[in-house]
C-alpha cells in the first residue's frame, strides 16, 4: 500500500523570512490607527463617518490618518495574504504533498479564518477583515494555476469595481448620524452584538480593494520578492516611491474633506474623489510592503532587539489583531468605559498607538519565552490537524 506524503507543518520562527513579519508588524500600528476612529461617538458624522472635528489638532491629524492609513493598511496586509498563499502552497509541494492535499488544506485554513472572523465581529468589530481574507483564500486556491498575466490583468480589472462601488458607498457626507456601523454608539451590548453581526456581512463593500492587493502579493510570491529582497531591490524601490506618492496625492482630497479644510460640493466630484482614494490606496499597500522590503535588506543579519520585536508583532499578527478590538472595546464603546464619546481624533490615535506597542512588549515576551501567539496555535491545530504527523 502506498503511503500519501504527510503534510509540511507550519513554518518553524528560524526559517522565516524577515520582510513579512517586519512589514506586518509595522503595519498593525496602521491597522490600529483605522480601526480606532470608528470607536469615536456621540458626536455628528462626517465623511466617512469621522466625526466632525473643531480643533485644529483634530483636525490635521485626521488628515494625517486619511491620506496615509485609511485604505491604505489593509490592502497591504491583503498582498501579505496572498503571498502567505502562495508560500504554503509551496511548501506542500516541496514536501511531496499532492496538489490536492494541498488546496485542501488551504481550503479548510479559508474556512476557519472566516469563522474566526464571524466570532471577532459578532463579539467586538465589524469592520473584521479576517472572514473577507477567508473568502479571498478561495478565490486564490482556484487561481494557483493561472498565468502571472492573468493575475496582473484580473487585479487590474477589479480596480474598476473598486472604483464604481466605493466611490459610490463613500461619496456623500453623513448628514450628522451614522449611516453605517451604528453598533459604536449602540449602549446596549446585546443589541451591538446584532448589529455587529449585519455590520459584518456589508462591510467587504468598504474594503474592495483588497481583491486586487492579494492577486498582486500573489504575483510577487511566485518570484520571491520578499523573501529574497536583495534581488529585487530595484523593484521594491520603485513600487515605493510610485505607491507611496500615488497614494498621498490621491489621498489628500478625501483627507482635506474629513479635516473640513476642503468641501467637495456636487455629487460628481465626491463620487471622483471617492473612488481616487479607494484606488489609490492599493498602491499605498503595496507601497508600503516595498518599503519595508528596503528596511529588510538595510537591517540585513543585524537584527537587533527593536527589529525583533516588530518580527514577533508580525508572527503573531492574527493574535495582536485580536488584541487591539479587546482593547478598544474596553475602552471607547458605551457599554463599557465609553471613553469614545469623549476623545478626539489625536486622541484616540494616540491609544491605538500605545495599544500597538503594548502589541509589540507582550509579542517580544512570547518570542523570548518561545512561544506563539494563541490565535496563531489555534488556527494552526484546526488547519493542519492531520490522523498522522505533519513533516517538518
Amino acid at each position: 500500500m502506498s503511503s500519501t506524503p504527510t503534510l509540511a507543518g507550519p513554518v518553524a520562527g528560524r526559517e522565516r523570512a524577515l520582510a513579512p513579519d517586519l512589514a506586518r508588524g509595522l503595519m498593525l500600528a496602521l491597522i490600529a490607527l483605522a480601526n480606532a476612529v470608528p470607536y469615536l461617538h456621540g458626536r455628528p458624522y462626517g465623511v466617512r463617518q469621522h466625526i466632525v472635528e473643531d480643533g485644529v489638532l483634530d483636525r490635521v491629524v485626521s488628515v494625517v490618518e486619511v491620506a496615509l492609513v485609511d485604505a491604505r493598511a489593509y490592502p497591504m496586509f491583503a498582498a501579505l495574504f496572498g503571498y502567505g498563499v502562495v508560500q504554503v502552497l509551496q511548501r506542500q509541494r516541496a514536501a511531496g504533498v499532492p496538489e490536492q492535499d494541498a488546496k485542501r488544506l488551504l481550503r479548510r485554513r479559508s474556512r476557519w479564518l472566516i469563522a474566526f472572523g464571524s466570532v471577532h465581529a459578532v463579539l467586538l468589530f465589524p469592520g473584521d477583515i479576517l472572514g473577507l481574507y477567508g473568502v479571498l483564500g478561495f478565490v486564490l486556491v482556484a487561481l494557483s494555476r493561472a498565468s502571472d498575466r492573468t493575475l496582473l490583468v484580473a487585479a487590474a480589472a477589479w480596480l474598476v469595481v473598486v472604483a464604481l462601488v466605493q466611490g459610490a458607498v463613500f461619496m456623500s457626507p453623513s448628514t450628522g448620524g451614522r449611516t453605517f456601523f451604528w453598533s459604536f454608539e449602540n449602549p446596549d451590548p446585546l443589541q451591538a452584538m446584532g448589529l455587529r453581526a449585519i455590520e459584518w456581512v456589508v462591510t467587504p463593500l468598504g474594503v474592495l480593494g483588497v481583491g486586487s492587493a492579494a492577486l498582486v502579493g500573489t504575483w510577487a510570491a511566485r518570484r520571491g520578492v520578499l523573501a529574497d529582497p536583495v534581488t529585487h531591490r530595484r523593484l521594491l524601490r520603485s513600487t515605493a516611491v510610485f505607491g507611496l506618492v500615488v497614494a498621498v496625492v490621491g489621498g489628500l482630497p478625501v483627507a482635506l474633506a474629513v479635516g473640513r479644510f476642503w468641501e467637495p460640493t456636487s455629487l460628481p466630484v465626491q463620487w471622483a474623489v471617492s473612488a481616487l482614494h479607494s484606488v489609490t490606496g492599493i498602491a499605498g499597500g503595496l507601497g508600503y510592503a516595498a518599503l519595508i522590503g528596503l528596511v529588510a535588506i538595510r537591517v540585513g543579519d543585524r537584527r537587533g532587539p527593536v527589529v525583533l520585536a516588530l518580527a514577533a508583532v508580525g508572527e503573531r499578527s492574527l493574535s495582536c489583531y485580536l488584541f487591539q478590538s479587546v482593547v478598544f472595546v474596553a475602552l471607547l464603546m458605551p457599554y463599557t468605559l465609553g471613553l469614545g464619546a469623549t476623545l478626539g481624533t489625536a486622541e484616540v490615535a494616540l491609544v491605538a498607538l500605545g495599544t500597538w506597542v503594548a502589541s509589540v512588549l507582550i509579542a517580544d515576551l512570547l518570542r523570548r519565552g518561545g512561544r506563539r501567539g494563541p490565535a496563531e496555535v489555534l488556527l494552526r491545530r484546526l488547519t493542519y490537524r492531520r490522523t498522522g504527523k505533519m513533516a517538518r
